[in-house]
């Protein structure tokens, strides 16, 4: 079993649905986890590992190899905004009311 923390958000436009995906220890490679919900016909727009995201207010669960963790979902596009974290202001993604940084190296 792999430890892996990976987080996304997806969007299905025939559905019209935007999804913030964890997984912890499902999926060995990054790729992996993106391409589940490609292949489902999902546009990935933010994937990331723990090591380059910011949780925001989505706190990370524990260990779940077996399956994926919805933490957020809506109809519609995520919403991008900012994000203040420890006094610097990222650029973050916002879906249902739980937002996270997808990359903490993007500062607004």
């Amino acid at each position: 079993m792999t430890t892996n923390y990976y987080r996304v958000t997806v969007y299905h436009p025939t559905e019209d649905l935007s999804v913030i995906f964890d997984s912890f220890g499902k999926y060995e490679k990054l790729w992996q986890f993106s391409s589940f919900f490609i292949n489902k016909g999902f546009s990935v727009l933010e994937v990331s590992s723990a090591d380059k995201f910011l949780d925001g207010n989505i706190t990370k669960t524990k260990p779940c190899p077996d399956n994926l963790i919805l933490r957020a979902n809506q109809t519609g596009k995520p919403e991008y905004t900012t994000y203040e974290h420890n006094g610097t202001v990222y650029h973050a993604v916002k879906v249902e009311n739980k937002i996270y940084i997808p990359d903490r190296d993007k500062r607004a």
